[in-house]
């Protein structure tokens, strides 16, 4: 594998996430290092590993290691879905919801005072609260059945805050680290922050991914709470060799 994610790399991830078709994701994956993707593609490789697509198990194994080194908040959720897709556990009780955790967590972690909303349990689908004020979300007679919706608050800033604290304490140059310490103090940090990012394309590239992994397993962890893991519905491609179409 290559030392980091390339532009390419992770567009080719994201591509079959988007088409679902787990071997294509399978081979996307071996052109960086699993750790930095690890909550982006892990349901699609548990979904991959119990269709039994070749080279799925080792790439669950892979992702279990790097999960279990890392450990951020909902990386042991992702861990119990990849056990239980290759037979090493029993399936966690929760159920299945086809949500995009990056949605998830852009509800879960704006200002409280504008953001939150609500996850459409038929679908999966999440709707921001500002749609509701705008008529803009989805008409229901029943606004508070708790079978079809389920309500997520803001919870504000601190989890992001903490973000920075820790990719800062990661950071190698020891300059640049330096500097993302005096841009966190204070007020306007995150703009500070950002901005002596914005010099370094590189490490704002690795910032960008390590905020994601983290919101989206700050928005598993809370799925989990309420009882749900996020599903994909994978399909393998006819070209993909001897498996036909279906669910994986």
């Amino acid at each position: 594998m290559v030392e980091g994610w390339g532009e390419d790399g992770l567009r080719a991830v994201r591509g079959a996430l988007h088409g679902r078709d787990g071997v294509a994701l399978l081979a996307a994956l071996r052109r960086g290092p699993v750790r930095e993707v690890l909550q982006l593609a892990g349901d699609g490789v548990a979904g991959a590993a119990a269709r039994g697509l070749p080279g799925a198990a080792e790439m669950a194994a892979l992702f279990l290691g790097a999960l279990q080194e890392r450990g951020f908040r909902g990386d042991e959720e992702l861990a119990d879905r990849l056990r239980a897709a290759t037979g090493d556990a029993a399936i966690p009780l929760l159920r299945p919801l086809a949500v995009d955790l990056e949605m998830l967590a852009m509800l879960l972690e704006g200002d409280p005072a504008e953001s939150g909303g609500r996850i459409d349990l038929s679908t999966g689908e999440c709707w921001p609260a500002f749609t509701d004020k705008l008529g803009l979300g989805p008409e229901a007679e029943e606004d508070d059945d708790p079978e079809r919706w389920l309500y997520v608050p803001a919870l504000g800033s601190r989890a992001g805050y903490r973000d920075m604290e820790l990719f800062t304490e990661e950071v190698g140059d020891a300059a640049l680290a330096d500097r993302l310490r005096i841009a966190i103090g204070g007020r306007g940090a995150f703009r500070r922050f950002k901005d002596v990012l914005a010099g370094d394309e590189r490490s704002w590239s690795r910032y960008h991914r390590f905020r994601d992994e983290r919101q989206s397993g700050r928005a598993r962890a809370r799925l989990a709470e309420e009882g749900y893991y996020p599903h994909t519905t994978f399909f393998v491609e006819p070209s993909s060799g001897s498996y036909p179409s279906g669910l994986v």
